[in-house]
């Protein structure tokens, strides 16, 4: 049977009409729901939910770290909490995904800004001693994003969601590679899901100003996440984009964004592949939306991505994609990376 959230809502006001949906038995019965909430706009969350949940227990998540997450969990369990609404942007969700899975509740996802697929994917991106890693959780059992919040959130961080969502163009040519090359089994429904998500961005005119874009841009992110959870793995939505963004984290940590760098890795995947018509449409979109479409974009030197992209393979050992299929030397990944550059820079 085909997962699915409860209920999925894009629109104005989702947060002040929480109380609704937990009146939902199958979230909980006895009303005993916790609230997890980010530093940033922690307080204006609280107050806006405290109408509808009344006397809910909010918890403050002070950033994207397992340590964040463990204590989150432990607090969640002590409380003998039935779930646990996650409030705010990919960190506090991706700490309250994690943390709901270590006290064994559902949990609720409310998305404040749109930067990546994490609103409602199988994963939780984590902060760690050793870098950033990802680790595997339960989807939520529900997913509200609010419009209101949205268009307060910094631009950046709304229109890096379109340069990860566009992104699974490139992860669904690697996982079709990998098949051909590698007899890697694929899943059908969970590619049609990734590519419906990007192509419904890629081509829109509109942009984030506008709540039929943010709409669209919402859904398209979420069913990116669907696409995960069918597929069982980041598969369909991480390719050799997500290995060069992780390879940049890794060596140059506070570059840019999560969805900023896996635009640009997969218009460089896409120049290695030396697909003019995608490279075309996927830098188009990301240029018409203000996105960086090349490393000096984000303050990189192409010495600095040539070292990520040699790095980057090995960010996710196993996956076959572009990168591993080529084997560039390094000066033959200079060599590409310095082309790029000068075939989109301008």
């Amino acid at each position: 049977m085909l997962p699915a959230p409860l209920t999925i809502e894009v629109r104005r006001g989702a947060i002040a009409q929480l109380g609704s949906l937990l009146a939902d038995s199958r979230v909980a019965t006895s009303g005993r729901v916790a609230v997890a909430v980010g530093v940033g706009q922690g307080d204006r969350i609280a107050e806006v939910i405290s109408p509808s949940l009344g006397e809910a227990k909010v918890f403050r998540v002070p950033d994207g770290t397992v340590d964040a997450a463990v204590s989150l969990g432990a607090d969640l369990r002590k409380g003998n909490y039935e779930a646990v609404i996650g409030v705010g942007g990919g960190r506090t969700i991706d700490a309250t995904k994690y943390a709901a899975s270590l006290a064994g509740i559902p949990m609720v996802a409310v998305a404040t800004n749109l930067s990546h697929d994490g609103i409602c994917s199988p994963v939780a991106s984590l902060v760690h001693e050793g870098g950033k890693g990802s680790f595997g959780v339960p989807m939520p059992l529900a997913i509200m994003v609010d419009l209101d919040f949205v268009h307060d959130a910094p631009e950046s961080l709304v229109r890096a969601g379109i340069g990860d969502v566009i992104s699974n163009l490139s992860a669904i040519d690697d996982w079709q590679l990998g098949n051909v090359e590698r007899g890697e089994p694929i899943d059908g429904l969970a590619i049609a899901m990734a590519r419906t998500a990007a192509e419904a961005v890629l081509g829109r005119p509109d942009s984030i100003e506008s709540d039929p874009f943010l709409t669209v841009l919402a859904e398209s992110l979420i069913l990116s996440g669907l696409s995960m959870v069918i597929a069982g793995s980041s598969r369909p939505a991480s390719g050799g984009d997500h290995e060069i963004l992780h390879a940049v984290d890794q060596l140059f940590p506070g570059t840019s964004n999560h969805g900023e760098l896996a635009g640009i890795g997969a218009a460089f995947c896409f120049f290695l592949r030396e697909d003019e018509q995608r490279l075309a449409q996927v830098t188009g979109s990301l240029g018409r939306h203000g996105l960086p479409v090349t490393p000096g974009d984000v303050g990189l030197t192409a010495g600095q991505f040539t070292e990520a992209v040699m790095l980057a393979p090995s960010t996710r050992p196993g996956r076959y994609t572009i990168l591993e299929h080529l084997r560039l030397s390094e000066s033959e990944v200079r060599a590409r990376v310095e082309d790029y550059v000068r075939a989109v820079g301008s």
